[in-house]
């Protein structure tokens, strides 16, 4: 397996196969590359290996065989400050345990940068992500009073504030609303544009084929096509993968493919 990241001259590389415990694996030929000014989607059904090979790449999860660096540097050996430095990660899971407010959760993400003149730079970058995530009406509200796709924009206002080279999302709109589904997908492609190298693990298939440029299909953890969306989505391809008959055509007014199952 080879994975490689690229923001500016950041490169994340993973090679090996990643394993569980009896040596089960979980990974097997998976490789992706995410460069500066992409989205790149992990999607592919439950247990297909998108949030395993998310956490591979986040450093997160040490694969038994293989190894994972940056820039030629085993990720084990990059202390866990630089390493917060270079990339933010969203976590599907971001329960907050203590009564903190929106803005100091969002404060958060701005930690890697203490001690550095990149300080000075904390409450732009906090206020900035709280306005972008429409969340600053929340500032002084705690967390734990909000609802769950209130929590979920907190969650992104605080990896936009912490300004690293490449984003890692997993699953950011899962809690979300049409309307807030959309501006985060938005402002993840603004994010990209700008710049950062992103790679978001998707469930929505439609998501992916509006906003991403380029998509790994992943199913019992091997990459089973990547490229562009259009050409790696087919209905062929996403019935062979998930089990379910759909129609893929291009919309009526904007062209882009759209996924509808047969029922």
């Amino acid at each position: 397996m080879s994975v490689q990241l690229r923001a500016s001259d950041v490169t994340v590389r993973v090679e090996g196969g990643g394993r569980i415990a009896g040596g089960r694996a979980i990974l097997e030929d998976a490789s992706i590359e995410v460069n500066p000014g992409e989205i790149h989607a992990l999607v592919g059904p439950n247990g297909a290996g998108k949030s395993t090979l998310f956490s591979v790449l986040a450093g997160d999860l040490a694969p038994e065989a293989g190894s994972v660096e940056i820039d030629g540097r085993a990720i084990a050996g990059i202390r866990p400050r630089d390493l917060a430095r270079t990339r933010a990660v969203l976590l599907q899971e971001n329960a907050v345990s203590f009564p903190f407010s929106a803005e100091q959760v969002v404060r958060m993400g701005r930690a890697p940068w203490a001690r550095t003149t990149l300080e000075n730079d904390d409450d732009a970058a906090v206020a900035a992500a709280m306005v972008a995530t429409e969340i600053d009406g929340l500032a002084l509200r705690s967390v734990s009073s909000l609802s769950g796709g209130e929590r979920a924009r907190v969650a992104i206002a605080r990896v936009l504030a912490q300004s690293t080279p490449i984003m890692l999302l997993d699953e950011p709109t899962a809690s979300l609303d049409l309307k807030h589904h959309e501006d985060v997908m938005r402002l993840v492609r603004a994010t990209a544009d700008a710049g950062t190298a992103v790679a978001v693990v998707l469930h929505d298939l439609n998501a992916a084929l509006a906003h991403a440029d380029r998509l790994t299909l992943l199913a019992h953890g091997r990459v089973i096509a990547s490229g562009m969306p259009a050409e790696v989505l087919t209905a062929e391809r996403i019935e062979q993968v998930y089990g379910q008959s759909v129609d893929v055509f291009p919309h009526p007014v904007t062209g882009v493919p759209l996924v509808v199952p047969r029922r």
